[in-house]
C-alpha cells in the first residue's frame, strides 16, 4: 500500500494529512479555509487520491499558515507514501481547460524540489481568499514532495477558473507520474538508480 499520514504541529498550526496514492478519489478535507477546501478535493478526486486533511490554524490571523503548512505536509505524505518510488512513471503532464482557463502541468518526482510559476491571477481574493495563496501552496508542496514543478497559464480572465484549473492539471500529472509502468515496476526511473 502506498499511503502515510502526516501530522505537522507549530505554534500556527496542527495539521494531519493521510494519503493513499492508489485511491480511487475520496476525500474528507477540512481546513477551515472554503475555497482551499474546494481545491484539495479537486486535487484528491482528479489524482484519484484518498486523501484526509484536518488543519487546525490560526485563522484569526489569516489563511496564509494553514495553506501553507497543508502543502508541506501533502507534500511529506506523498514523498513518504511513494517510498523509493520504485516503478512509478515519473514525469506526468496536463493541459487543462476550464470554461475561459487553461493552465498546462508539468512535473517530475524527481527529489529536486523546483517551482516555475507562470499563473497570473487577476483579482487578489476569491471570495475571501488570497489569491496569492496559490502559489504559496504549490511552492510548499513542491518543496517538501521533492516535485519539479512547472505551471503555465495559457490563458483566462476568471481567478477561480484558473486556480482550478491549476489544480486540477496538477491533480492529472501526479496521477500520471504516480502510477506504476508495467515495463519496469521494479525499477527506479533513473540511470542514477536512486530518486
Amino acid at each position: 500500500m502506498r499511503s502515510a499520514t502526516i501530522t505537522r504541529k507549530t505554534s500556527e498550526t496542527e495539521i494531519s494529512v493521510t494519503l493513499d496514492v492508489d485511491g480511487s478519489g475520496r476525500y474528507d478535507n477540512q481546513t477551515g479555509v472554503g475555497f482551499f477546501d474546494h481545491m484539495l478535493d479537486q486535487l484528491a478526486r482528479h489524482a484519484l487520491f484518498d486523501m484526509t486533511v484536518r488543519a487546525d490554524g490560526d485563522l484569526h490571523i489569516d489563511d496564509h499558515h494553514t495553506v501553507e503548512d497543508t502543502g508541506i505536509a501533502i507534500g511529506q505524505a506523498l514523498a513518504k507514501a511513494l517510498g523509493d518510488k520504485r516503478g512509478i512513471r515519473r514525469y506526468g503532464e496536463c493541459a487543462l481547460p476550464m470554461d475561459d482557463a487553461q493552465v498546462r502541468c508539468a512535473l517530475d518526482l524527481s527529489g529536486r524540489p523546483f517551482l516555475v510559476w507562470n499563473v497570473a491571477l487577476p483579482t487578489q481574493k476569491i471570495g475571501t481568499f488570497d489569491t496569492e495563496l496559490v502559489r504559496e501552496f504549490f511552492q510548499a508542496l513542491s518543496t517538501h514532495g521533492g516535485i519539479t514543478l512547472h505551471l503555465d497559464q495559457v490563458h483566462g480572465v476568471n481567478s477561480h477558473h484558473i486556480a482550478e484549473a491549476a489544480f486540477k492539471a496538477v491533480a492529472r500529472a501526479l496521477r500520471d507520474a504516480c502510477e506504476v509502468d508495467p515495463r519496469k515496476a521494479d525499477a527506479v526511473p533513473s540511470t542514477k538508480g536512486t530518486l
